[in-house]
């Protein structure tokens, strides 16, 4: 069933939220309703990413609104709904410039969809659900639970003592009454009279006494688990919501807490009930020494002193704020929606809408010379209901905020001269809200965590970075000028934190082995990376040694390419990834032929991934070799999985032959990777216009290279001359007019010094055919497992490089423009 479809028949509370959702007019309904079918059969991710793609979705977009006005015309529809559909169109046309706009809009709005349905799904599930135990309840938890239970039996307890009370009373006050009309003038019997109401009256001196010491001893408890409650529960609360921004798996559900929250409130009111009900018995009788005249003040204060605290920390931010297509929370943009969702855990029926929250901005703002000041802007004042939460608890959900920078002529003044950069500069979003209930009147207030607000999508990056670090180390969600003064990571920390993004963007963490690698990448090899830490500096600001990229950036490239081309093959862990090139070879060295196993590159700053595999000379002496990098720019023109079913070899009688047979350790290839296949292979394969050149090993015999001419050459006992051949896209570049070769397959360099280039390799050719080179194809070096020169790489990024440099005229295999072995009759076409 269509999404749509799914969604129209949602319960009322759901569609609601779907109401909600589309009312603005960044994507009306209407089109969302009358075109759904076409507008969930497209990849609108993609076209987000791609101008072209992007384009061509809009002009189908408005096309297909030109088609649905056609037929309202036709059917005679109201003429409301055929200005409509143009107005929309008309409207439409201000993305004509950056249709990718557009589809990051629609992206978007499916992606909130998806989770109203998601909610709609998962609540009809714990309906279900028989009530059992939670087997994963803590000692702890089961405590506060006996406590509860302990707490509401003494408060029913309490009932029953008021209302004995007052029936004592009653008795007391009427034989008083009695005695005082009949004015008896028998001094016997007046005596006999007094005597019984100085019982009674002792009686009920002995009952207010000891009610208001149960009252004292059931506060005492109220209190215990008050602390319980605020300074445990709720702090471990925060801290799993803080791990959980970052991509921990703790669950930051509140309705356990709402719960006992709640039970504590009802119970503290009912206090004040009986406080306010012993008043009321005190102004119809009292006496001298009335214990209630001397103790019902303090406890007064004492319960409203406890209930005041209660409520001032049941007022929480349940959803941090989060902007649609962010890296993730806590990181905004200007002039962007983002939302941001409040709770009251005190769930009392006669609130719901009665209590209204209102947003503000860095109530508490550093005094840091140069500090932004920003406006909220947007539906910043909300009523906290019961209709907005899956669960129907109190909440106050923001949708539709933005924020706006005060232009204060350079930033705020302060004391401190500080030196933050943007990312690094932290902001905090403040909510306020009253509270008012049986004469009790409470101001409550509570913040979001940390924000980082950035003005341009290049800064997510980095702003995620920041993000990460602060919640991985921070303990005072306040601290607005951590980064000032920015503690380490231990190794233990830092190695979590980085297996969590992982697990929350594909469901698979890092395991230990590949943690080591990353271990061993920063710190070196050690004995045990247990005490080593990592500055804040040395995790997103400086280089890696020997590139020009920091170790965030290369790990988040790895990241993005992964999440967005290689999920479903992490997931399977089909993927080895982090592993040296050092381990690669000695894991492979001990396989069968045809054993590979797939790497992450070291030297790409966004990302890159390669294979390796071994195979045996006639001696017995294992060879492992490796192909250039592929980058997410050549996984998104062909799958990972197509790229090494359809990978070749061109050795000995030029019979090619795929070396790939088992993933590592032993499973065969069609078995790791079968089931992702297209159904066409071959000629007849979808991706045909990509591989119709393969991927080819070319190894001549008793070719040798000189030793003196590379650092990394191999003996030339072992030499096999190597080429590949791929007409992936990321090999070329935007160059003026034609399209330019880069230096690899990746953009990874590779030294022809190392590897000479032996001729261009496809399928075989007969002998007349002349070969034709085709601009958008350039030669993709199969390397051995050495990763990049930098030096070289940054030599060959040169625009000038080409300057100075003949690559031809010593080279003694071309002759006249003829590539050996195979016949080229067309001149060899200078790069403009």
């Amino acid at each position: 069933m269509a999404q749509w479809e799914k969604l129209r028949q949602l319960e009322s509370v759901y569609l609601t939220q779907v109401d909600e959702l589309y009312d603005g007019d960044a994507f009306p309904m209407d089109v969302r309703h009358y075109l759904a079918h076409w507008i969930e059969g497209q990849d609108w991710d993609r076209a987000a990413r791609d101008h072209d793609v992007a384009m061509l979705l809009f002009q189908v977009l408005l096309e297909n609104l030109d088609i649905q006005h056609s037929r309202f015309v036709q059917g005679g529809e109201s003429f409301l709904l055929q200005h409509n559909i143009r107005r929309f169109k008309q409207s439409f046309q201000r993305y004509q410039e950056e249709p990718y706009n557009l589809a990051n809009i629609i992206q978007w709005f499916l992606v909130k969809e998806k989770e109203i349905l998601q909610n709609a799904e998962l609540a009809e599930q714990v309906q279900l659900l028989q009530v059992q135990q939670n087997p994963m309840e803590t000692d702890s938890q089961r405590n506060i639970e006996r406590k509860m239970t302990d707490l509401k039996n003494k408060v029913q307890c309490m009932e029953h003592t008021v209302k004995c009370l007052e029936e004592q009373q009653d008795e007391f006050d009427f034989k008083y009454q009695t005695h005082n009309m009949e004015g008896t003038t028998n001094e016997a019997e007046k005596t006999e009279q007094m005597k019984v109401l100085q019982a009674l009256l002792n009686r009920l001196d002995a009952s207010r006494k000891s009610m208001l010491s149960g009252m004292g001893v059931l506060l005492d408890g109220v209190e215990e688990l008050l602390c319980v409650l605020v300074r445990e529960e709720l702090v471990q609360w925060q801290r799993r919501q803080q791990k959980a921004c970052i991509g921990a798996p703790d669950s930051t559900c509140l309705d356990q807490l709402e719960k006992w929250f709640t039970t504590e409130a009802e119970c503290l009111f009912q206090v004040r009930k009986f406080l306010k009900k012993l008043e009321e018995l005190m102004g119809k009788v009292t006496y001298d020494q009335d214990p209630v005249k001397k103790q019902k003040p303090a406890l007064q204060k004492r319960v409203d002193s406890l209930l005041t605290s209660l409520l001032k920390s049941a007022f929480v931010v349940e959803t941090q704020p989060s902007m649609p297509q962010g890296k993730g929370p806590l990181v905004l943009r200007t002039n962007v929606q983002f939302s941001v969702k409040t709770r009251f855990l005190v769930k009392f029926p006669e609130l719901n809408h009665a209590m209204k929250v209102n947003v503000s901005m860095d109530r508490e703002a550093p005094l840091v010379k140069g500090y932004r000041r920003f406006n909220v802007l947007g539906t910043n004042s909300k009523a906290l209901n019961m209709a907005e939460s899956m669960s129907g608890g109190m909440v106050a959900d923001f949708r539709h905020l933005t924020l706006k920078e005060q232009k204060s002529g350079g930033g705020g003044k302060g004391i401190h001269d500080l030196s933050l950069s943007v990312t690094e500069e932290l902001h905090i979003i403040n909510f306020n809200t009253e509270f008012l209930l049986h004469d009790m009147s409470v101001s409550l207030e509570t913040s979001s965590l940390p924000v980082v607000i950035i003005s341009n999508s290049s800064q997510q990056q980095s702003a995620w970075a920041s993000i990460l670090w602060f919640n991985m180390l921070c303990l005072e969600p306040k601290n607005l000028l951590f980064f000032a003064n920015c503690p380490v990571a231990m190794w233990s920390q830092l190695g979590e934190m980085l297996s969590w993004q992982f697990l929350s963007s594909t469901t698979r963490g890092l395991e230990s082995n590949q943690l080591d690698m990353i271990a061993h990448k920063l710190f070196g090899k050690q004995q045990s990376y247990d005490a080593c830490n990592i500055s804040w500096t040395k995790f997103s600001k400086e280089n890696v040694p020997n590139t020009n990229f920091t170790f965030w950036v290369w790990f988040d490239g790895i990241l993005f390419m992964v999440k967005s081309h290689l999920e479903n093959l992490w997931k399977d862990g089909s993927i080895m990834g982090f592993v040296s090139k050092g381990k690669e070879k000695t894991l492979l060295k001990k396989k069968r032929r045809g054993t590979f196993l797939l790497r992450f590159s070291e030297s790409i700053r966004d990302g890159g991934i390669t294979f390796s595999w071994v195979d045996y000379s006639p001696t017995g002496e294992p060879d492992v070799r490796s192909v250039q990098p592929f980058t997410k720019v050549d996984l998104s023109q062909i799958p990972f999985h197509e790229i090494i079913r359809n990978f070749q070899i061109l050795e000995d009688e030029n019979v090619p032959e795929n070396p790939l047979l088992f993933l590592y350790p032993d499973t065969p290839k069609v078995e790791a990777f079968g089931k992702y296949y297209t159904e066409k292979s071959g000629a007849d394969s979808q991706y045909i216009k990509y591989i119709k050149t393969k991927l080819v090993f070319v190894s001549k015999e008793g070719h040798f290279v000189n030793e003196s001419s590379c650092e990394n050459t191999l003996a030339p006992s072992k030499w096999n001359t190597l080429e590949a051949k791929s007409p992936m896209y990321s090999d070329t570049v935007e160059g003026s007019g034609l399209m330019n070769p880069r230096s690899g397959l990746g953009g990874e360099a590779f030294e022809p010094s190392t590897f000479p280039l032996s001729g261009i390799i496809g399928d075989p050719l007969p002998p007349e055919m002349p070969l034709s080179l085709d601009p958008m194809f350039s030669v993709a070096m199969v390397v051995p497992d050495e990763d990049l020169n930098p030096t070289l790489q940054e030599f060959l990024n040169d625009p000038n490089m080409y300057d100075c440099v003949d690559f031809l005229s010593d080279d003694t295999t071309f002759h006249e423009g003829a590539l050996p072995g195979l016949p080229f009759t067309a001149p060899l076409q200078p790069c403009e």
